[in-house]
């Protein structure tokens, strides 16, 4: 018989066998470690880590009495990896989530904005030049004031992309740790595809 863990992760509890708990902890401090942002910025990413943690064991066990394992915890750590792009020493990864195609959400992009990010939120979107969002913008706002009222619909209706992972969702890009880590507290223009 295995002890089990009741655990905290994301904000949703789950119950881990001992191993699958203390591999997972290894596993968060070990990524803790690797962080290459600024101390002050280290707590909203392993937020957003835990967040997505919590949502690959979502996926597995539901709302299930299922218990969170080794192999389900191997999985989750294969898909997120490492900040730096590396694979974790020590451990071996057999089997990862399928990735699963990553739909945009509209936000608006504070790290390239303008005066409020909705043209560079809108630009991510729909893959467009941000320039040309912002050409059309102007156009619609010199033609009369609809232009002007359009903008400030959209400013109050989209929502800012704060976190890293709301700046992956963004760009249509998997939320994983490598991906996060790039947007911890850089601008836009350190990222690249």
């Amino acid at each position: 018989m295995k002890r089990v863990t009741n655990a905290c992760i994301g904000g949703r509890n789950f119950t881990l066998n001992d191993d699958a708990y203390n591999r997972l902890d290894a596993y968060l401090r070990h990524f803790r470690a690797k962080l290459t942002v600024p101390e002050t910025q280290k707590e909203e990413v392993m937020d957003d880590i835990e967040g997505r943690i919590a949502e690959l064991f979502y996926r597995e066990v539901g709302e299930s009495a299922r218990v969170v394992t080794l192999p389900m915890v191997e999985q989750v750590v294969s898909t997120l990896g490492m900040p730096d792009g590396s694979a974790e020493t020590g451990y071996s990864y057999s089997s990862a989530f399928p990735e699963d195609k990553v739909p945009k959400k509209l936000y608006r992009d504070m790290d390239n904005k303008g005066v409020a990010g909705v043209c560079a939120g809108l630009g991510h979107y729909f893959d467009i030049d941000v320039t040309i969002i912002r050409i059309i913008m102007l156009v619609a706002l010199l033609a009369g004031t609809s232009g002007f009222w359009i903008y400030v619909v959209l400013w109050i209706a989209i929502p800012k992309a704060e976190t890293p992972a709301q700046k992956c969702e963004m760009r249509g890009i998997p939320a994983t740790a490598e991906n996060m880590a790039r947007f911890a507290g850089r601008a836009q223009d350190t990222y690249k595809q």
